[in-house]
């Protein structure tokens, strides 16, 4: 600090001397006077803050607008205590819980207490929320002491609040205000409610009180906000895309996967043409995996509670997964598997292995269970029963960076034979501000995060850094892909791991004739078979790629006089491996490809008097039409051809 100024640097490099006090705005207005219209916050020393707070250090800032993900998550944050101002103007007394920003958009649980809240009354609410906005209320900050902000909420006979605050350290509890809307809030906020220029009620939920099945239940409302009308148009446009290619109603279309209330919630069960799209995922992986070394183990879809006490699974992930089952004899108490990763430990402890014999690999699907909330169940997505294409590698530390490339070369060849071509690789580490999330020493964890960032500086791959999205383990590599509408999902991850085989008593002798740790790499490319499967659902509408669709050809017999040649034909398309069925139905040919063609099917095969006699199919492509007519031989190659292309990964 100089004569009472500060050193401001930006990540462009370039430095700048300006007064203590100087805020983030007035930094964007010297810099550029239209910018300071587009700041939502700062990133100040690595802490997202309100952009008007006053700066009294040197500092590296970032200043965050709608392009950046904390940015958008200040104004998604902001719009919801917007949201809640209006809602405590329309029906006082109304008592609130957490009003979080989410992946898109905002919601608020709310206790209507003796109101009724439902979806008749969003546009109301909405109409409200407008007129606030154009007020330019701005979000005011204020420091309070833990006693204060018991008697506030105390007074308003808030209980959520006061359950949060009873929770909080004192010293670090801040409420905001806009208008005459107060709440307790860490932020940060957008400068003014003025930003926000659009805004779009979605829908109405109920949401028990903290996730707990026992507790109240609240009234969940969600919202999305943008800053210029024409992307909440843009967004409400791919939502109504989004319900046309939603997994759940293609999946029954498609006749892949259903649900019964009498198996239990979130528990899928897949139909045949689901199971064989399934196995067709997993023979093409256990291709890949064979060809680089992978062993293929089977383990049991239960284990003793002390198996998961030994990894950490239990302490982390006890309230998620289902209660341990008591035996009614030995007093042993087991669980259903959340994880793979502590039985294949114990496989690798199974026998004694020397450096020459490492890395040794591991693959598996691999079922688990995880008891999601009832309200947090979404088709394939979120579920109680998933199977994970789990990988575990035991490898010297030597051999770490190979073999973390070869999981990175698996995966990028997945995502080529499925024409999944827009994503970004995520590096998640540790949350530097809570090592109590964590196991392990602070070296262990040095190690693996400076291994995973070498090695992504090393392939060159376009990377963004998260802290604290690491596994409680490890950090990971998450591969974060975008579908045809623009939507981010996590799909393939990789993981490095030094404490599990610390906690497992894993070991291998060295070339020194000394006992050493393996290092752990966990990896699925898929993630989840079920969630992986909703993806693609999603992503290419039920049009699958050829060489994984269920049903590659259908025949489409004119009349009934031509189904013996038409079964003639799809027994050579079996002979060739080539997935198909005739449509035996006595309708015209008309409604016949239009049938099929609502069902995806890639290619129709249209057989009558003409092809019968010269022995030719007429074919039509699905969403293109007529190919004209050909020798079933060169339609059968043409066929082979497209999946070789496909599958030449």
């Amino acid at each position: 600090m100089i004569n009472n100024t500060i050193k401001i640097q930006l990540p462009d490099g370039s430095t700048h001397q300006k007064p203590r006090g100087t805020t983030s705005l007035d930094i964007a207005g010297d810099i550029s006077s239209g910018l300071a219209r587009n700041v939502l916050a700062a990133k100040v020393n690595g802490s997202v803050m309100d952009a008007v707070v006053p700066l009294e250090s040197d500092s590296e800032l970032k200043l965050l607008t709608w392009d950046d993900p904390e940015g958008r998550d200040a104004f998604w944050h902001s719009s919801a205590h917007l949201m809640a101002e209006a809602i405590e103007n329309l029906y006082p007394g109304v008592k609130f819980g957490i009003g979080p920003s989410i992946d898109q958009g905002f919601y608020y649980d709310i206790d209507p207490g003796d109101y009724e809240i439902t979806q008749d009354a969003l546009p109301a609410i909405e109409k409200k929320i407008k007129e606030l906005a154009k007020e330019k209320q701005t979000f005011k900050r204020t420091a309070i002491s833990k006693k204060e902000a018991l008697d506030h909420y105390t007074a308003k006979g808030d209980e959520y609040k006061v359950e949060l605050i009873q929770e909080l350290e004192d010293g670090h509890i801040s409420f905001y205000q806009t208008g005459e809307f107060v709440d307790l809030c860490r932020g940060p906020h957008i400068p003014h409610t003025g930003f926000i220029k659009a805004i779009k009620l979605l829908s109405i939920a109920g949401a028990f009180w903290r996730g707990d099945e026992s507790r109240k239940q609240l009234t969940r409302i969600y919202g999305i906000s943008f800053p210029k009308k024409k992307l909440l148009e843009e967004h409400l446009q791919m939502l109504e895309e989004a319900r046309k290619r939603d997994h759940r109603k293609i999946g029954r279309e498609l006749e892949i996967f259903a649900f019964s209330h009498k198996v239990g919630a979130g528990l899928p069960l897949w139909l045949p043409k689901g199971a064989e799209l399934r196995e067709r995922l997993e023979n093409f992986l256990n291709k890949l995996q064979k060809e680089a070394g992978y062993q293929k183990v089977i383990t049991p879809h239960i284990g003793n509670v002390n198996l998961y006490k030994t990894s950490g699974h239990y302490q982390k992930y006890g309230q998620d997964s289902f209660r341990p089952i008591e035996t009614p004899h030995e007093g042993e108490a087991f669980m259903l598997k959340p994880m793979n990763c502590p039985h294949h430990c114990e496989l690798y402890n199974t026998r004694s292995f020397s450096f020459r014999d490492l890395p040794v690999r591991y693959a598996e699907f691999g079922t688990v269970y995880r008891y999601e909330q009832s309200g947090e169940l979404h088709g394939l997505t979120r579920v109680r029963g998933f199977t994970q294409d789990d990988a575990h590698i035991f490898c010297t530390p030597d051999q770490l960076k190979r073999e973390f490339k070869g999981v990175i070369d698996i995966i990028l060849k997945i995502f080529k034979a499925l024409d999944l071509k827009d994503y970004e690789v995520q590096v998640s580490l540790r949350d530097p501000g809570d090592s109590e999330k964590y196991i392990g020493s602070r070296e262990n964890w040095e190690k693996a995060e400076r291994a995973i960032l070498e090695i992504v500086e090393e392939r060159d791959m376009k990377t963004r850094v998260e802290y604290g999205e690491a596994a409680f383990y490890g950090p990971k590599l998450d591969f974060m892909v975008k579908d045809a509408l623009g939507r981010e999902w996590q799909l393939g991850t990789v993981q490095v791991d030094y404490n599990l085989p610390i906690r497992f008593q894993l070991e291998y002798t060295g070339s020194d004739n000394q006992k050493h740790r393996p290092v752990m790499i966990h990896r699925a490319p898929f993630g989840s078979m079920e969630r992986f499967v909703a993806v693609l659902l999603e992503h290419t509408a039920g049009k699958f790629p050829l060489w994984l669709t269920p049903e590659q050809v259908a025949i489409l017999p004119i009349s009934e006089k031509y189904h013996t040649y038409a079964e003639n034909i799809l027994s050579l398309l079996h002979n060739s491996h080539i997935r198909g069925q005739v449509d035996q139905r006595a309708e015209k040919i008309g409604r016949k490809i239009r049938d099929t063609e609502l069902k995806k099917t890639p290619y129709m095969l249209i057989v009558g008097e003409k092809e019968e006699q010269n022995n030719q199919v007429s074919v039509r492509k699905q969403g293109e039409g007529d190919l004209g007519t050909m020798d079933p031989e060169r339609f059968i190659q043409l066929i082979k051809t497209i999946t070789k292309e496909e599958l030449n990964v």
